[in-house]
């Protein structure tokens, strides 16, 4: 396969060319096209691949395979001599976050000694793995202040290719892989970081814009940051200032005393459930003390609720088998789903457990429990009361056997 002169390593900024189409392909049902030079960067190194045109087609995906760049595109194009369109508001995207992403990775190293473990630019956030098993808060603000300080510096960022036997002079912030053709390629911002790095770039630090770490979390014995640049970093201030001003207003608080705000409310949540739970208690003992009336002496309790809980459902259970010896066969509503509860009072020496084959020979369920109760859940809801029936039939019959 021919190769590809990839200008997007001579001018990240170049959004229109002309190129000459050197082979066709099909790619997994899709035309697919090799130029003789692009400015459309293949997905590579954790950056995500460009999109754009190829004479006004679209171009769905382009990668890389042996030298060459495979344009993957959504129609076929007939013409030799294309003209090309680079998605910009993308590429720009693209090179916000991933010289963010260098300038994040040597303030980690720079004061943590993380190395970076792997990169990955998404297209909402980007991900960076740093090898450190934790981090502080207060060290996290000074990773975020060093990393924006050299944004607000303003510093230069420049590519160049270096020879392989020469690269040991270049102070490089991790060792790098191979290179194409002898050369390695390295981008440098300011004198601040050097990277053996093929992505594409801003030209100075100051267009990266904020940089953001938004969320955090464990890997492999590392940790693995999320984080936001530029137009991204934006947009989630935006969205989250929205989020602040409804909850201040749904508060009556200011902005900053959100915290405390939501603190005091759960804590009366948390009261409010536990004065719940009693009256639940007391409600549940009336209610089976009715319903053990109401039985007039059988031993079968069974209904089918409709405005009952299955949390209520199997309280009130256990409520009855407690106050007498009773079976109780319950069905209650639940999303979607009804649930089956049966339970047994412990001094029939009854396992709950084997009723569970007489329900599936009814329906579909899943669940379980122990000797005194069992819960089944099954999303045959219009069966439910007809396995209640075979249930009520199966201990009648083994009781008079």
């Amino acid at each position: 396969m021919p190769g590809t002169r990839k200008i997007y390593h001579d001018d990240a900024y170049l959004t229109e060319f002309e190129a000459r189409i050197v082979e066709r392909r099909e790619i997994e049902e899709q035309p697919a096209v090799v130029l003789d030079r692009t400015a459309f960067y293949p997905e590579s190194g954790g950056q995500s691949c460009d999109l754009g045109t190829i004479d006004g087609v679209e171009i769905l995906r382009v990668e890389e395979n042996e030298g060459a760049i495979l344009h993957v595109l959504k129609s076929s194009v007939d013409a030799d001599a294309v003209h090309c369109r680079i998605d910009w508001p993308r590429r720009f995207d693209r090179m916000q976050q991933h010289s963010g992403q260098h300038i994040l990775s040597q303030a980690f190293y720079e004061i943590l000694k993380g190395e970076t473990r792997s990169f990955h630019l998404g297209d909402e956030v980007s991900t960076v793995e740093i090898g450190i098993p934790k981090i502080t808060d207060e060290t996290l603000d000074r990773v975020e202040i060093r990393a924006n300080a050299v944004v607000f510096e303003n510093l230069d960022v420049r590519t160049s290719f270096v020879l392989e036997d020469r690269i040991q002079k270049v102070p490089l912030r991790r060792p790098p892989k191979k290179g194409e053709d002898g050369l390695i390629r390295v981008v440098d911002i300011g004198e601040f970081d050097y990277s053996a790095c093929g992505g594409t770039h801003v030209r100075r630090t100051g267009e990266i814009g904020l940089i953001k770490i938004v969320k955090w979390d464990k890997l492999r014995g590392n940790l693995r940051f999320e984080f936001v640049c530029g137009g991204r970093a934006l947009r989630d201030y935006q969205m989250k200032n929205l989020v602040v001003r409804a909850a201040a207003t749904a508060f009556s608080a200011a902005d900053g005393d959100i915290p405390a705000a939501i603190e005091n409310a759960q804590a009366e949540i948390k009261d409010q459930k536990k004065r719940a739970r009693r009256l639940e208690e007391r409600v549940a003992a009336f209610e089976a003390a009715r319903m053990i009336a109401e039985a007039r002496g059988g031993p079968i309790i069974r209904a089918a609720f409709e405005d009952r809980s299955p949390e209520e459902a199997r309280f009130l259970a256990l409520n009855i088998i407690k106050q007498g010896d009773f079976f109780v066969l319950f069905a209650a509503p639940g999303e979607g789903r009804s649930h089956l509860i049966l339970a047994a009072s412990e001094s029939f020496g009854f396992d709950a457990r084997t009723l569970i084959p007489v329900v599936s020979g009814v329906l579909t369920a899943r669940g379980g429990g122990g000797r005194s109760l069992v819960e089944l859940v099954t999303e045959e809801t219009g069966k439910a009361a007809a396995a209640i029936d075979a249930v009520f039939r199966h201990i009648e019959g083994t009781r008079g056997a």
